[in-house]
């Protein structure tokens, strides 16, 4: 058997080193994503209550829907297309509860609705439904349909719509991300869904404990090529209805990681945060194969 010089074996070990971090993050030489857009990202400019965008907003009324009801479009003013997101309240919400996400996410890049659902009293499923139904409007009949790239669609809901985001993720296989918030379903298996995935949750909240919905959710999204579980420590089950750093954080870096293929978000998502039991994180899982 060839032996290897020591010189030899140092510089493979030096190699390795060096080499482990890179497979979280775009290596230099790699050619960038087509879709990349904006500055290089930090936590302070992910943290910031805008993006580097400047942003637009058109109202739509429940006349002009199909499927859910009235609505709130927000988008990029620079030329170009852009991915797409609906948002969808929460069980008896409206949306003016998640009416903050359609600013704060469109200033990193995305055209955005934000919508109010048929009834306030719509389950998963139907939250699902019309989660659908808002991006089809978003790219087939909307004013600014031609900004928006139909083929990078993303949904996002509180309580009942994170649910339905899981629900719209098993009947659109290709949707390009999910983020759910605080979401609650009665079904708490979802091997069917394909789209990465993102869960997160509260520790204190009651009304979908993270121990009955969020884990179990994340536990079972077996056929996903990626997924993260963030859990908001001392937060209740309606952090998500106002402007909060950490979800702004986390839902924009998965976004742009997996509807703009961009990984330069790579380095927010893994190894992700600390984790402490008194701290802001009190629990984070990722697949980190990204």
């Amino acid at each position: 058997m060839r032996m290897l010089s020591r010189t030899t074996l140092a510089a493979t070990a030096l190699a390795a080193v060096v080499a482990a971090p890179l497979a979280l993050q775009a290596s230099p030489a790699a050619a960038a994503s087509p879709y990349e857009k904006g500055p290089a990202p930090t936590l302070s400019s992910l943290d910031a209550s805008r993006g580097p965008f400047a942003t637009a907003s058109v109202s739509v009324s429940d006349f002009s829907t199909t499927g859910f009801g009235s609505a709130t479009i927000t988008y990029p003013t620079a030329a170009g297309t852009y991915g797409g997101v609906a948002v969808s309240p929460g069980y008896t919400a409206d949306e003016s509860t998640i009416a903050w996400l359609g600013p704060r996410v469109a200033s990193h890049g995305f055209v955005v609705i934000t919508f109010n659902t048929q009834s306030r009293y719509d389950q998963p499923s139907a939250r699902g439904d019309q989660l659908l139904a808002a991006l089809d409007y978003l790219t087939q009949r909307s004013s600014v349909r031609t900004r928006v790239d139909a083929a990078r669609l993303a949904v996002m809901g509180h309580s009942m719509g994170g649910g339905g985001t899981l629900e719209a993720a098993k009947d659109r296989p290709a949707l390009k991300a999910t983020v759910g918030l605080t979401p609650w379903n009665t079904d708490k298996t979802w091997s069917e869904v394909v789209s990465p995935s993102l869960i997160i949750g509260a520790e204190d909240d009651s009304v979908a404990p993270v121990s009955s919905h969020s884990i179990p959710f994340y536990g079972s999204l077996t056929r996903v090529p990626e997924k993260a579980y963030v859990e908001l420590g001392g937060a209740s089950h309606f952090a998500p209805n106002s402007p909060n750093a950490l979800i702004g954080r986390y839902s924009v870096a998965w976004l742009k990681r997996f509807v703009d293929e961009d990984t330069r978000y790579s380095q927010f998502l893994c190894p992700g945060p600390s984790v402490s039991s008194f701290g802001s994180v009190s629990d984070y899982r990722a697949t980190c194969a990204i």
